[in-house]
């Protein structure tokens, strides 16, 4: 087997999971807080959009780069939210955002070129950076500063092998989100050590009291700045597997060329349902993420009840990320003595990055009831 693929790694949320279900085969009950998936359906109006998509035979090959319809939506969608028009050929339409991050470091990042990432992160940034043997190079998101990423951390790590520098924002997995100012100052070491930049923006429409700020309005990513968006998160979207990245011409132009070999195109009658889902009414979303709100607020005051849990309130995403380090257990221990003792699974901080060492990771995207019912169980399992 090729040593690439013993380099490449799993994810956390998927081995909880596992775990949960193995509890529930033996019928007992598991309240889940693992998996980043929000709990709401689909809106109906983007389900009507794919049914008559395929009702009408729109069900063939696609160009490999995406249908003209859903990159002009996305022109306009761009447009409105960071505030300059990309062009067409800037556009890259995918079944997912993941395939977005692979492409992106596939395309750009040699051998023992370093990538820039934050740590506690995305298990998939360090997981494709091993995978291609570049240098690893994640800087700790610290509580003191709300887990956003400190640019200055950022400069001080920058040398000669630096190619890629990632951003997050808001974040997965502690719901931070960068300041305009923390964002315009990466943008701008970016530019000026000549490094391209990926800007993870899937939670740019989940926001509570914070601004969303792109670094792509540096360079209106025709230089160095590739912005990575999807449907999964805002629109319900999980299964769909639809995103897109927007970058330099040459760039996306090369990526196309990925997708050509890797995965031909883009599920036809999704990327119709994508019109949709940008076009068509937003209030779903915004009943999701007022309820959102509401949840969050929940589980950061039941998380504070805990003794020896302390929790910060998440600006953005749908993730509270409590400190445990005064129980005296490490992140899995705990995360497997609240999955055992209590029936809850959550993930340890450890899964997304040796920074998350001393924090869970709860994904709220359940009922305020089950929230309520979780945290008595968690302090009952420690009486």
């Amino acid at each position: 087997m090729a040593n690439g693929m013993y380099r490449i790694q799993g994810e956390g949320a998927f081995e909880y999971l596992a775990k949960a279900q193995a509890q529930e085969r033996e019928g007992k009950e598991v309240l889940h807080f693992e998996i980043g998936q929000p709990d709401f359906p689909t809106p109906q109006n983007i389900k009507d959009a794919a049914y008559e998509s395929i009702e009408n035979n729109f069900t063939g090959y696609v160009s490999a780069t995406g249908i003209l319809e859903l990159k002009q939506a996305i022109q306009d969608e761009i447009e409105q939210t960071r505030g300059f028009r990309p062009s067409i050929e800037q556009i890259l339409i995918l079944p997912g955002a993941k395939p977005g991050i692979f492409f992106t470091m596939l395309g750009l990042v040699n051998p023992g070129e370093e990538v820039i990432y934050p740590d506690p992160g995305f298990p998939t940034y360090g997981s494709v950076v091993k995978y291609l043997n570049a240098g690893d190079v994640p800087i700790q998101l610290k509580e003191e500063n709300e887990f956003r990423l400190n640019p200055n951390d950022i400069e001080e790590r920058i040398t000669d092998k630096t190619k890629l520098i990632i951003l997050n924002s808001p974040q997965n997995p502690t719901g931070s989100v960068m300041t305009k100012e923390e964002i315009d100052k990466v943008a701008e070491i970016a530019e000026k050590n000549n490094i391209f930049l990926l800007s993870d923006e899937i939670y740019s429409k989940m926001l509570y009291e914070a601004s969303f700020h792109s670094p792509a309005v540096r360079d209106e990513s025709k230089e160095r700045t590739i912005i990575l968006d999807g449907f999964s998160k805002s629109y319900a979207m999980t299964g769909w597997r639809l995103g897109y990245v927007v970058g330099p011409e040459e760039i996306i132009e090369r990526m196309g060329t990925l997708m050509i070999n890797a995965l031909s195109c883009t599920t036809s009658f999704v990327q119709k349902a994508g019109i949709t889902a940008l076009k068509g009414t937003q209030e779903p979303l915004m009943k999701m993420m007022k309820a959102f709100l509401e949840r969050r607020n929940a589980i950061v005051e039941g998380l504070n009840s805990i003794p020896n849990f302390t929790c910060l309130h998440p600006q953005g995403a749908f993730y509270a990320f409590p400190n445990i380090k005064d129980t005296g257990m490490n992140s899995r221990e705990i995360a497997d003595h609240i999955l055992y003792k209590a029936g809850v699974c959550c993930l340890p901080g450890s899964a997304f990055g040796e920074g998350g060492e001393g924090y869970l990771r709860f994904s709220y995207a359940t009922s305020i009831e089950t929230i309520q019912k979780a945290v008595q169980q968690i302090k009952d399992s420690f009486e």
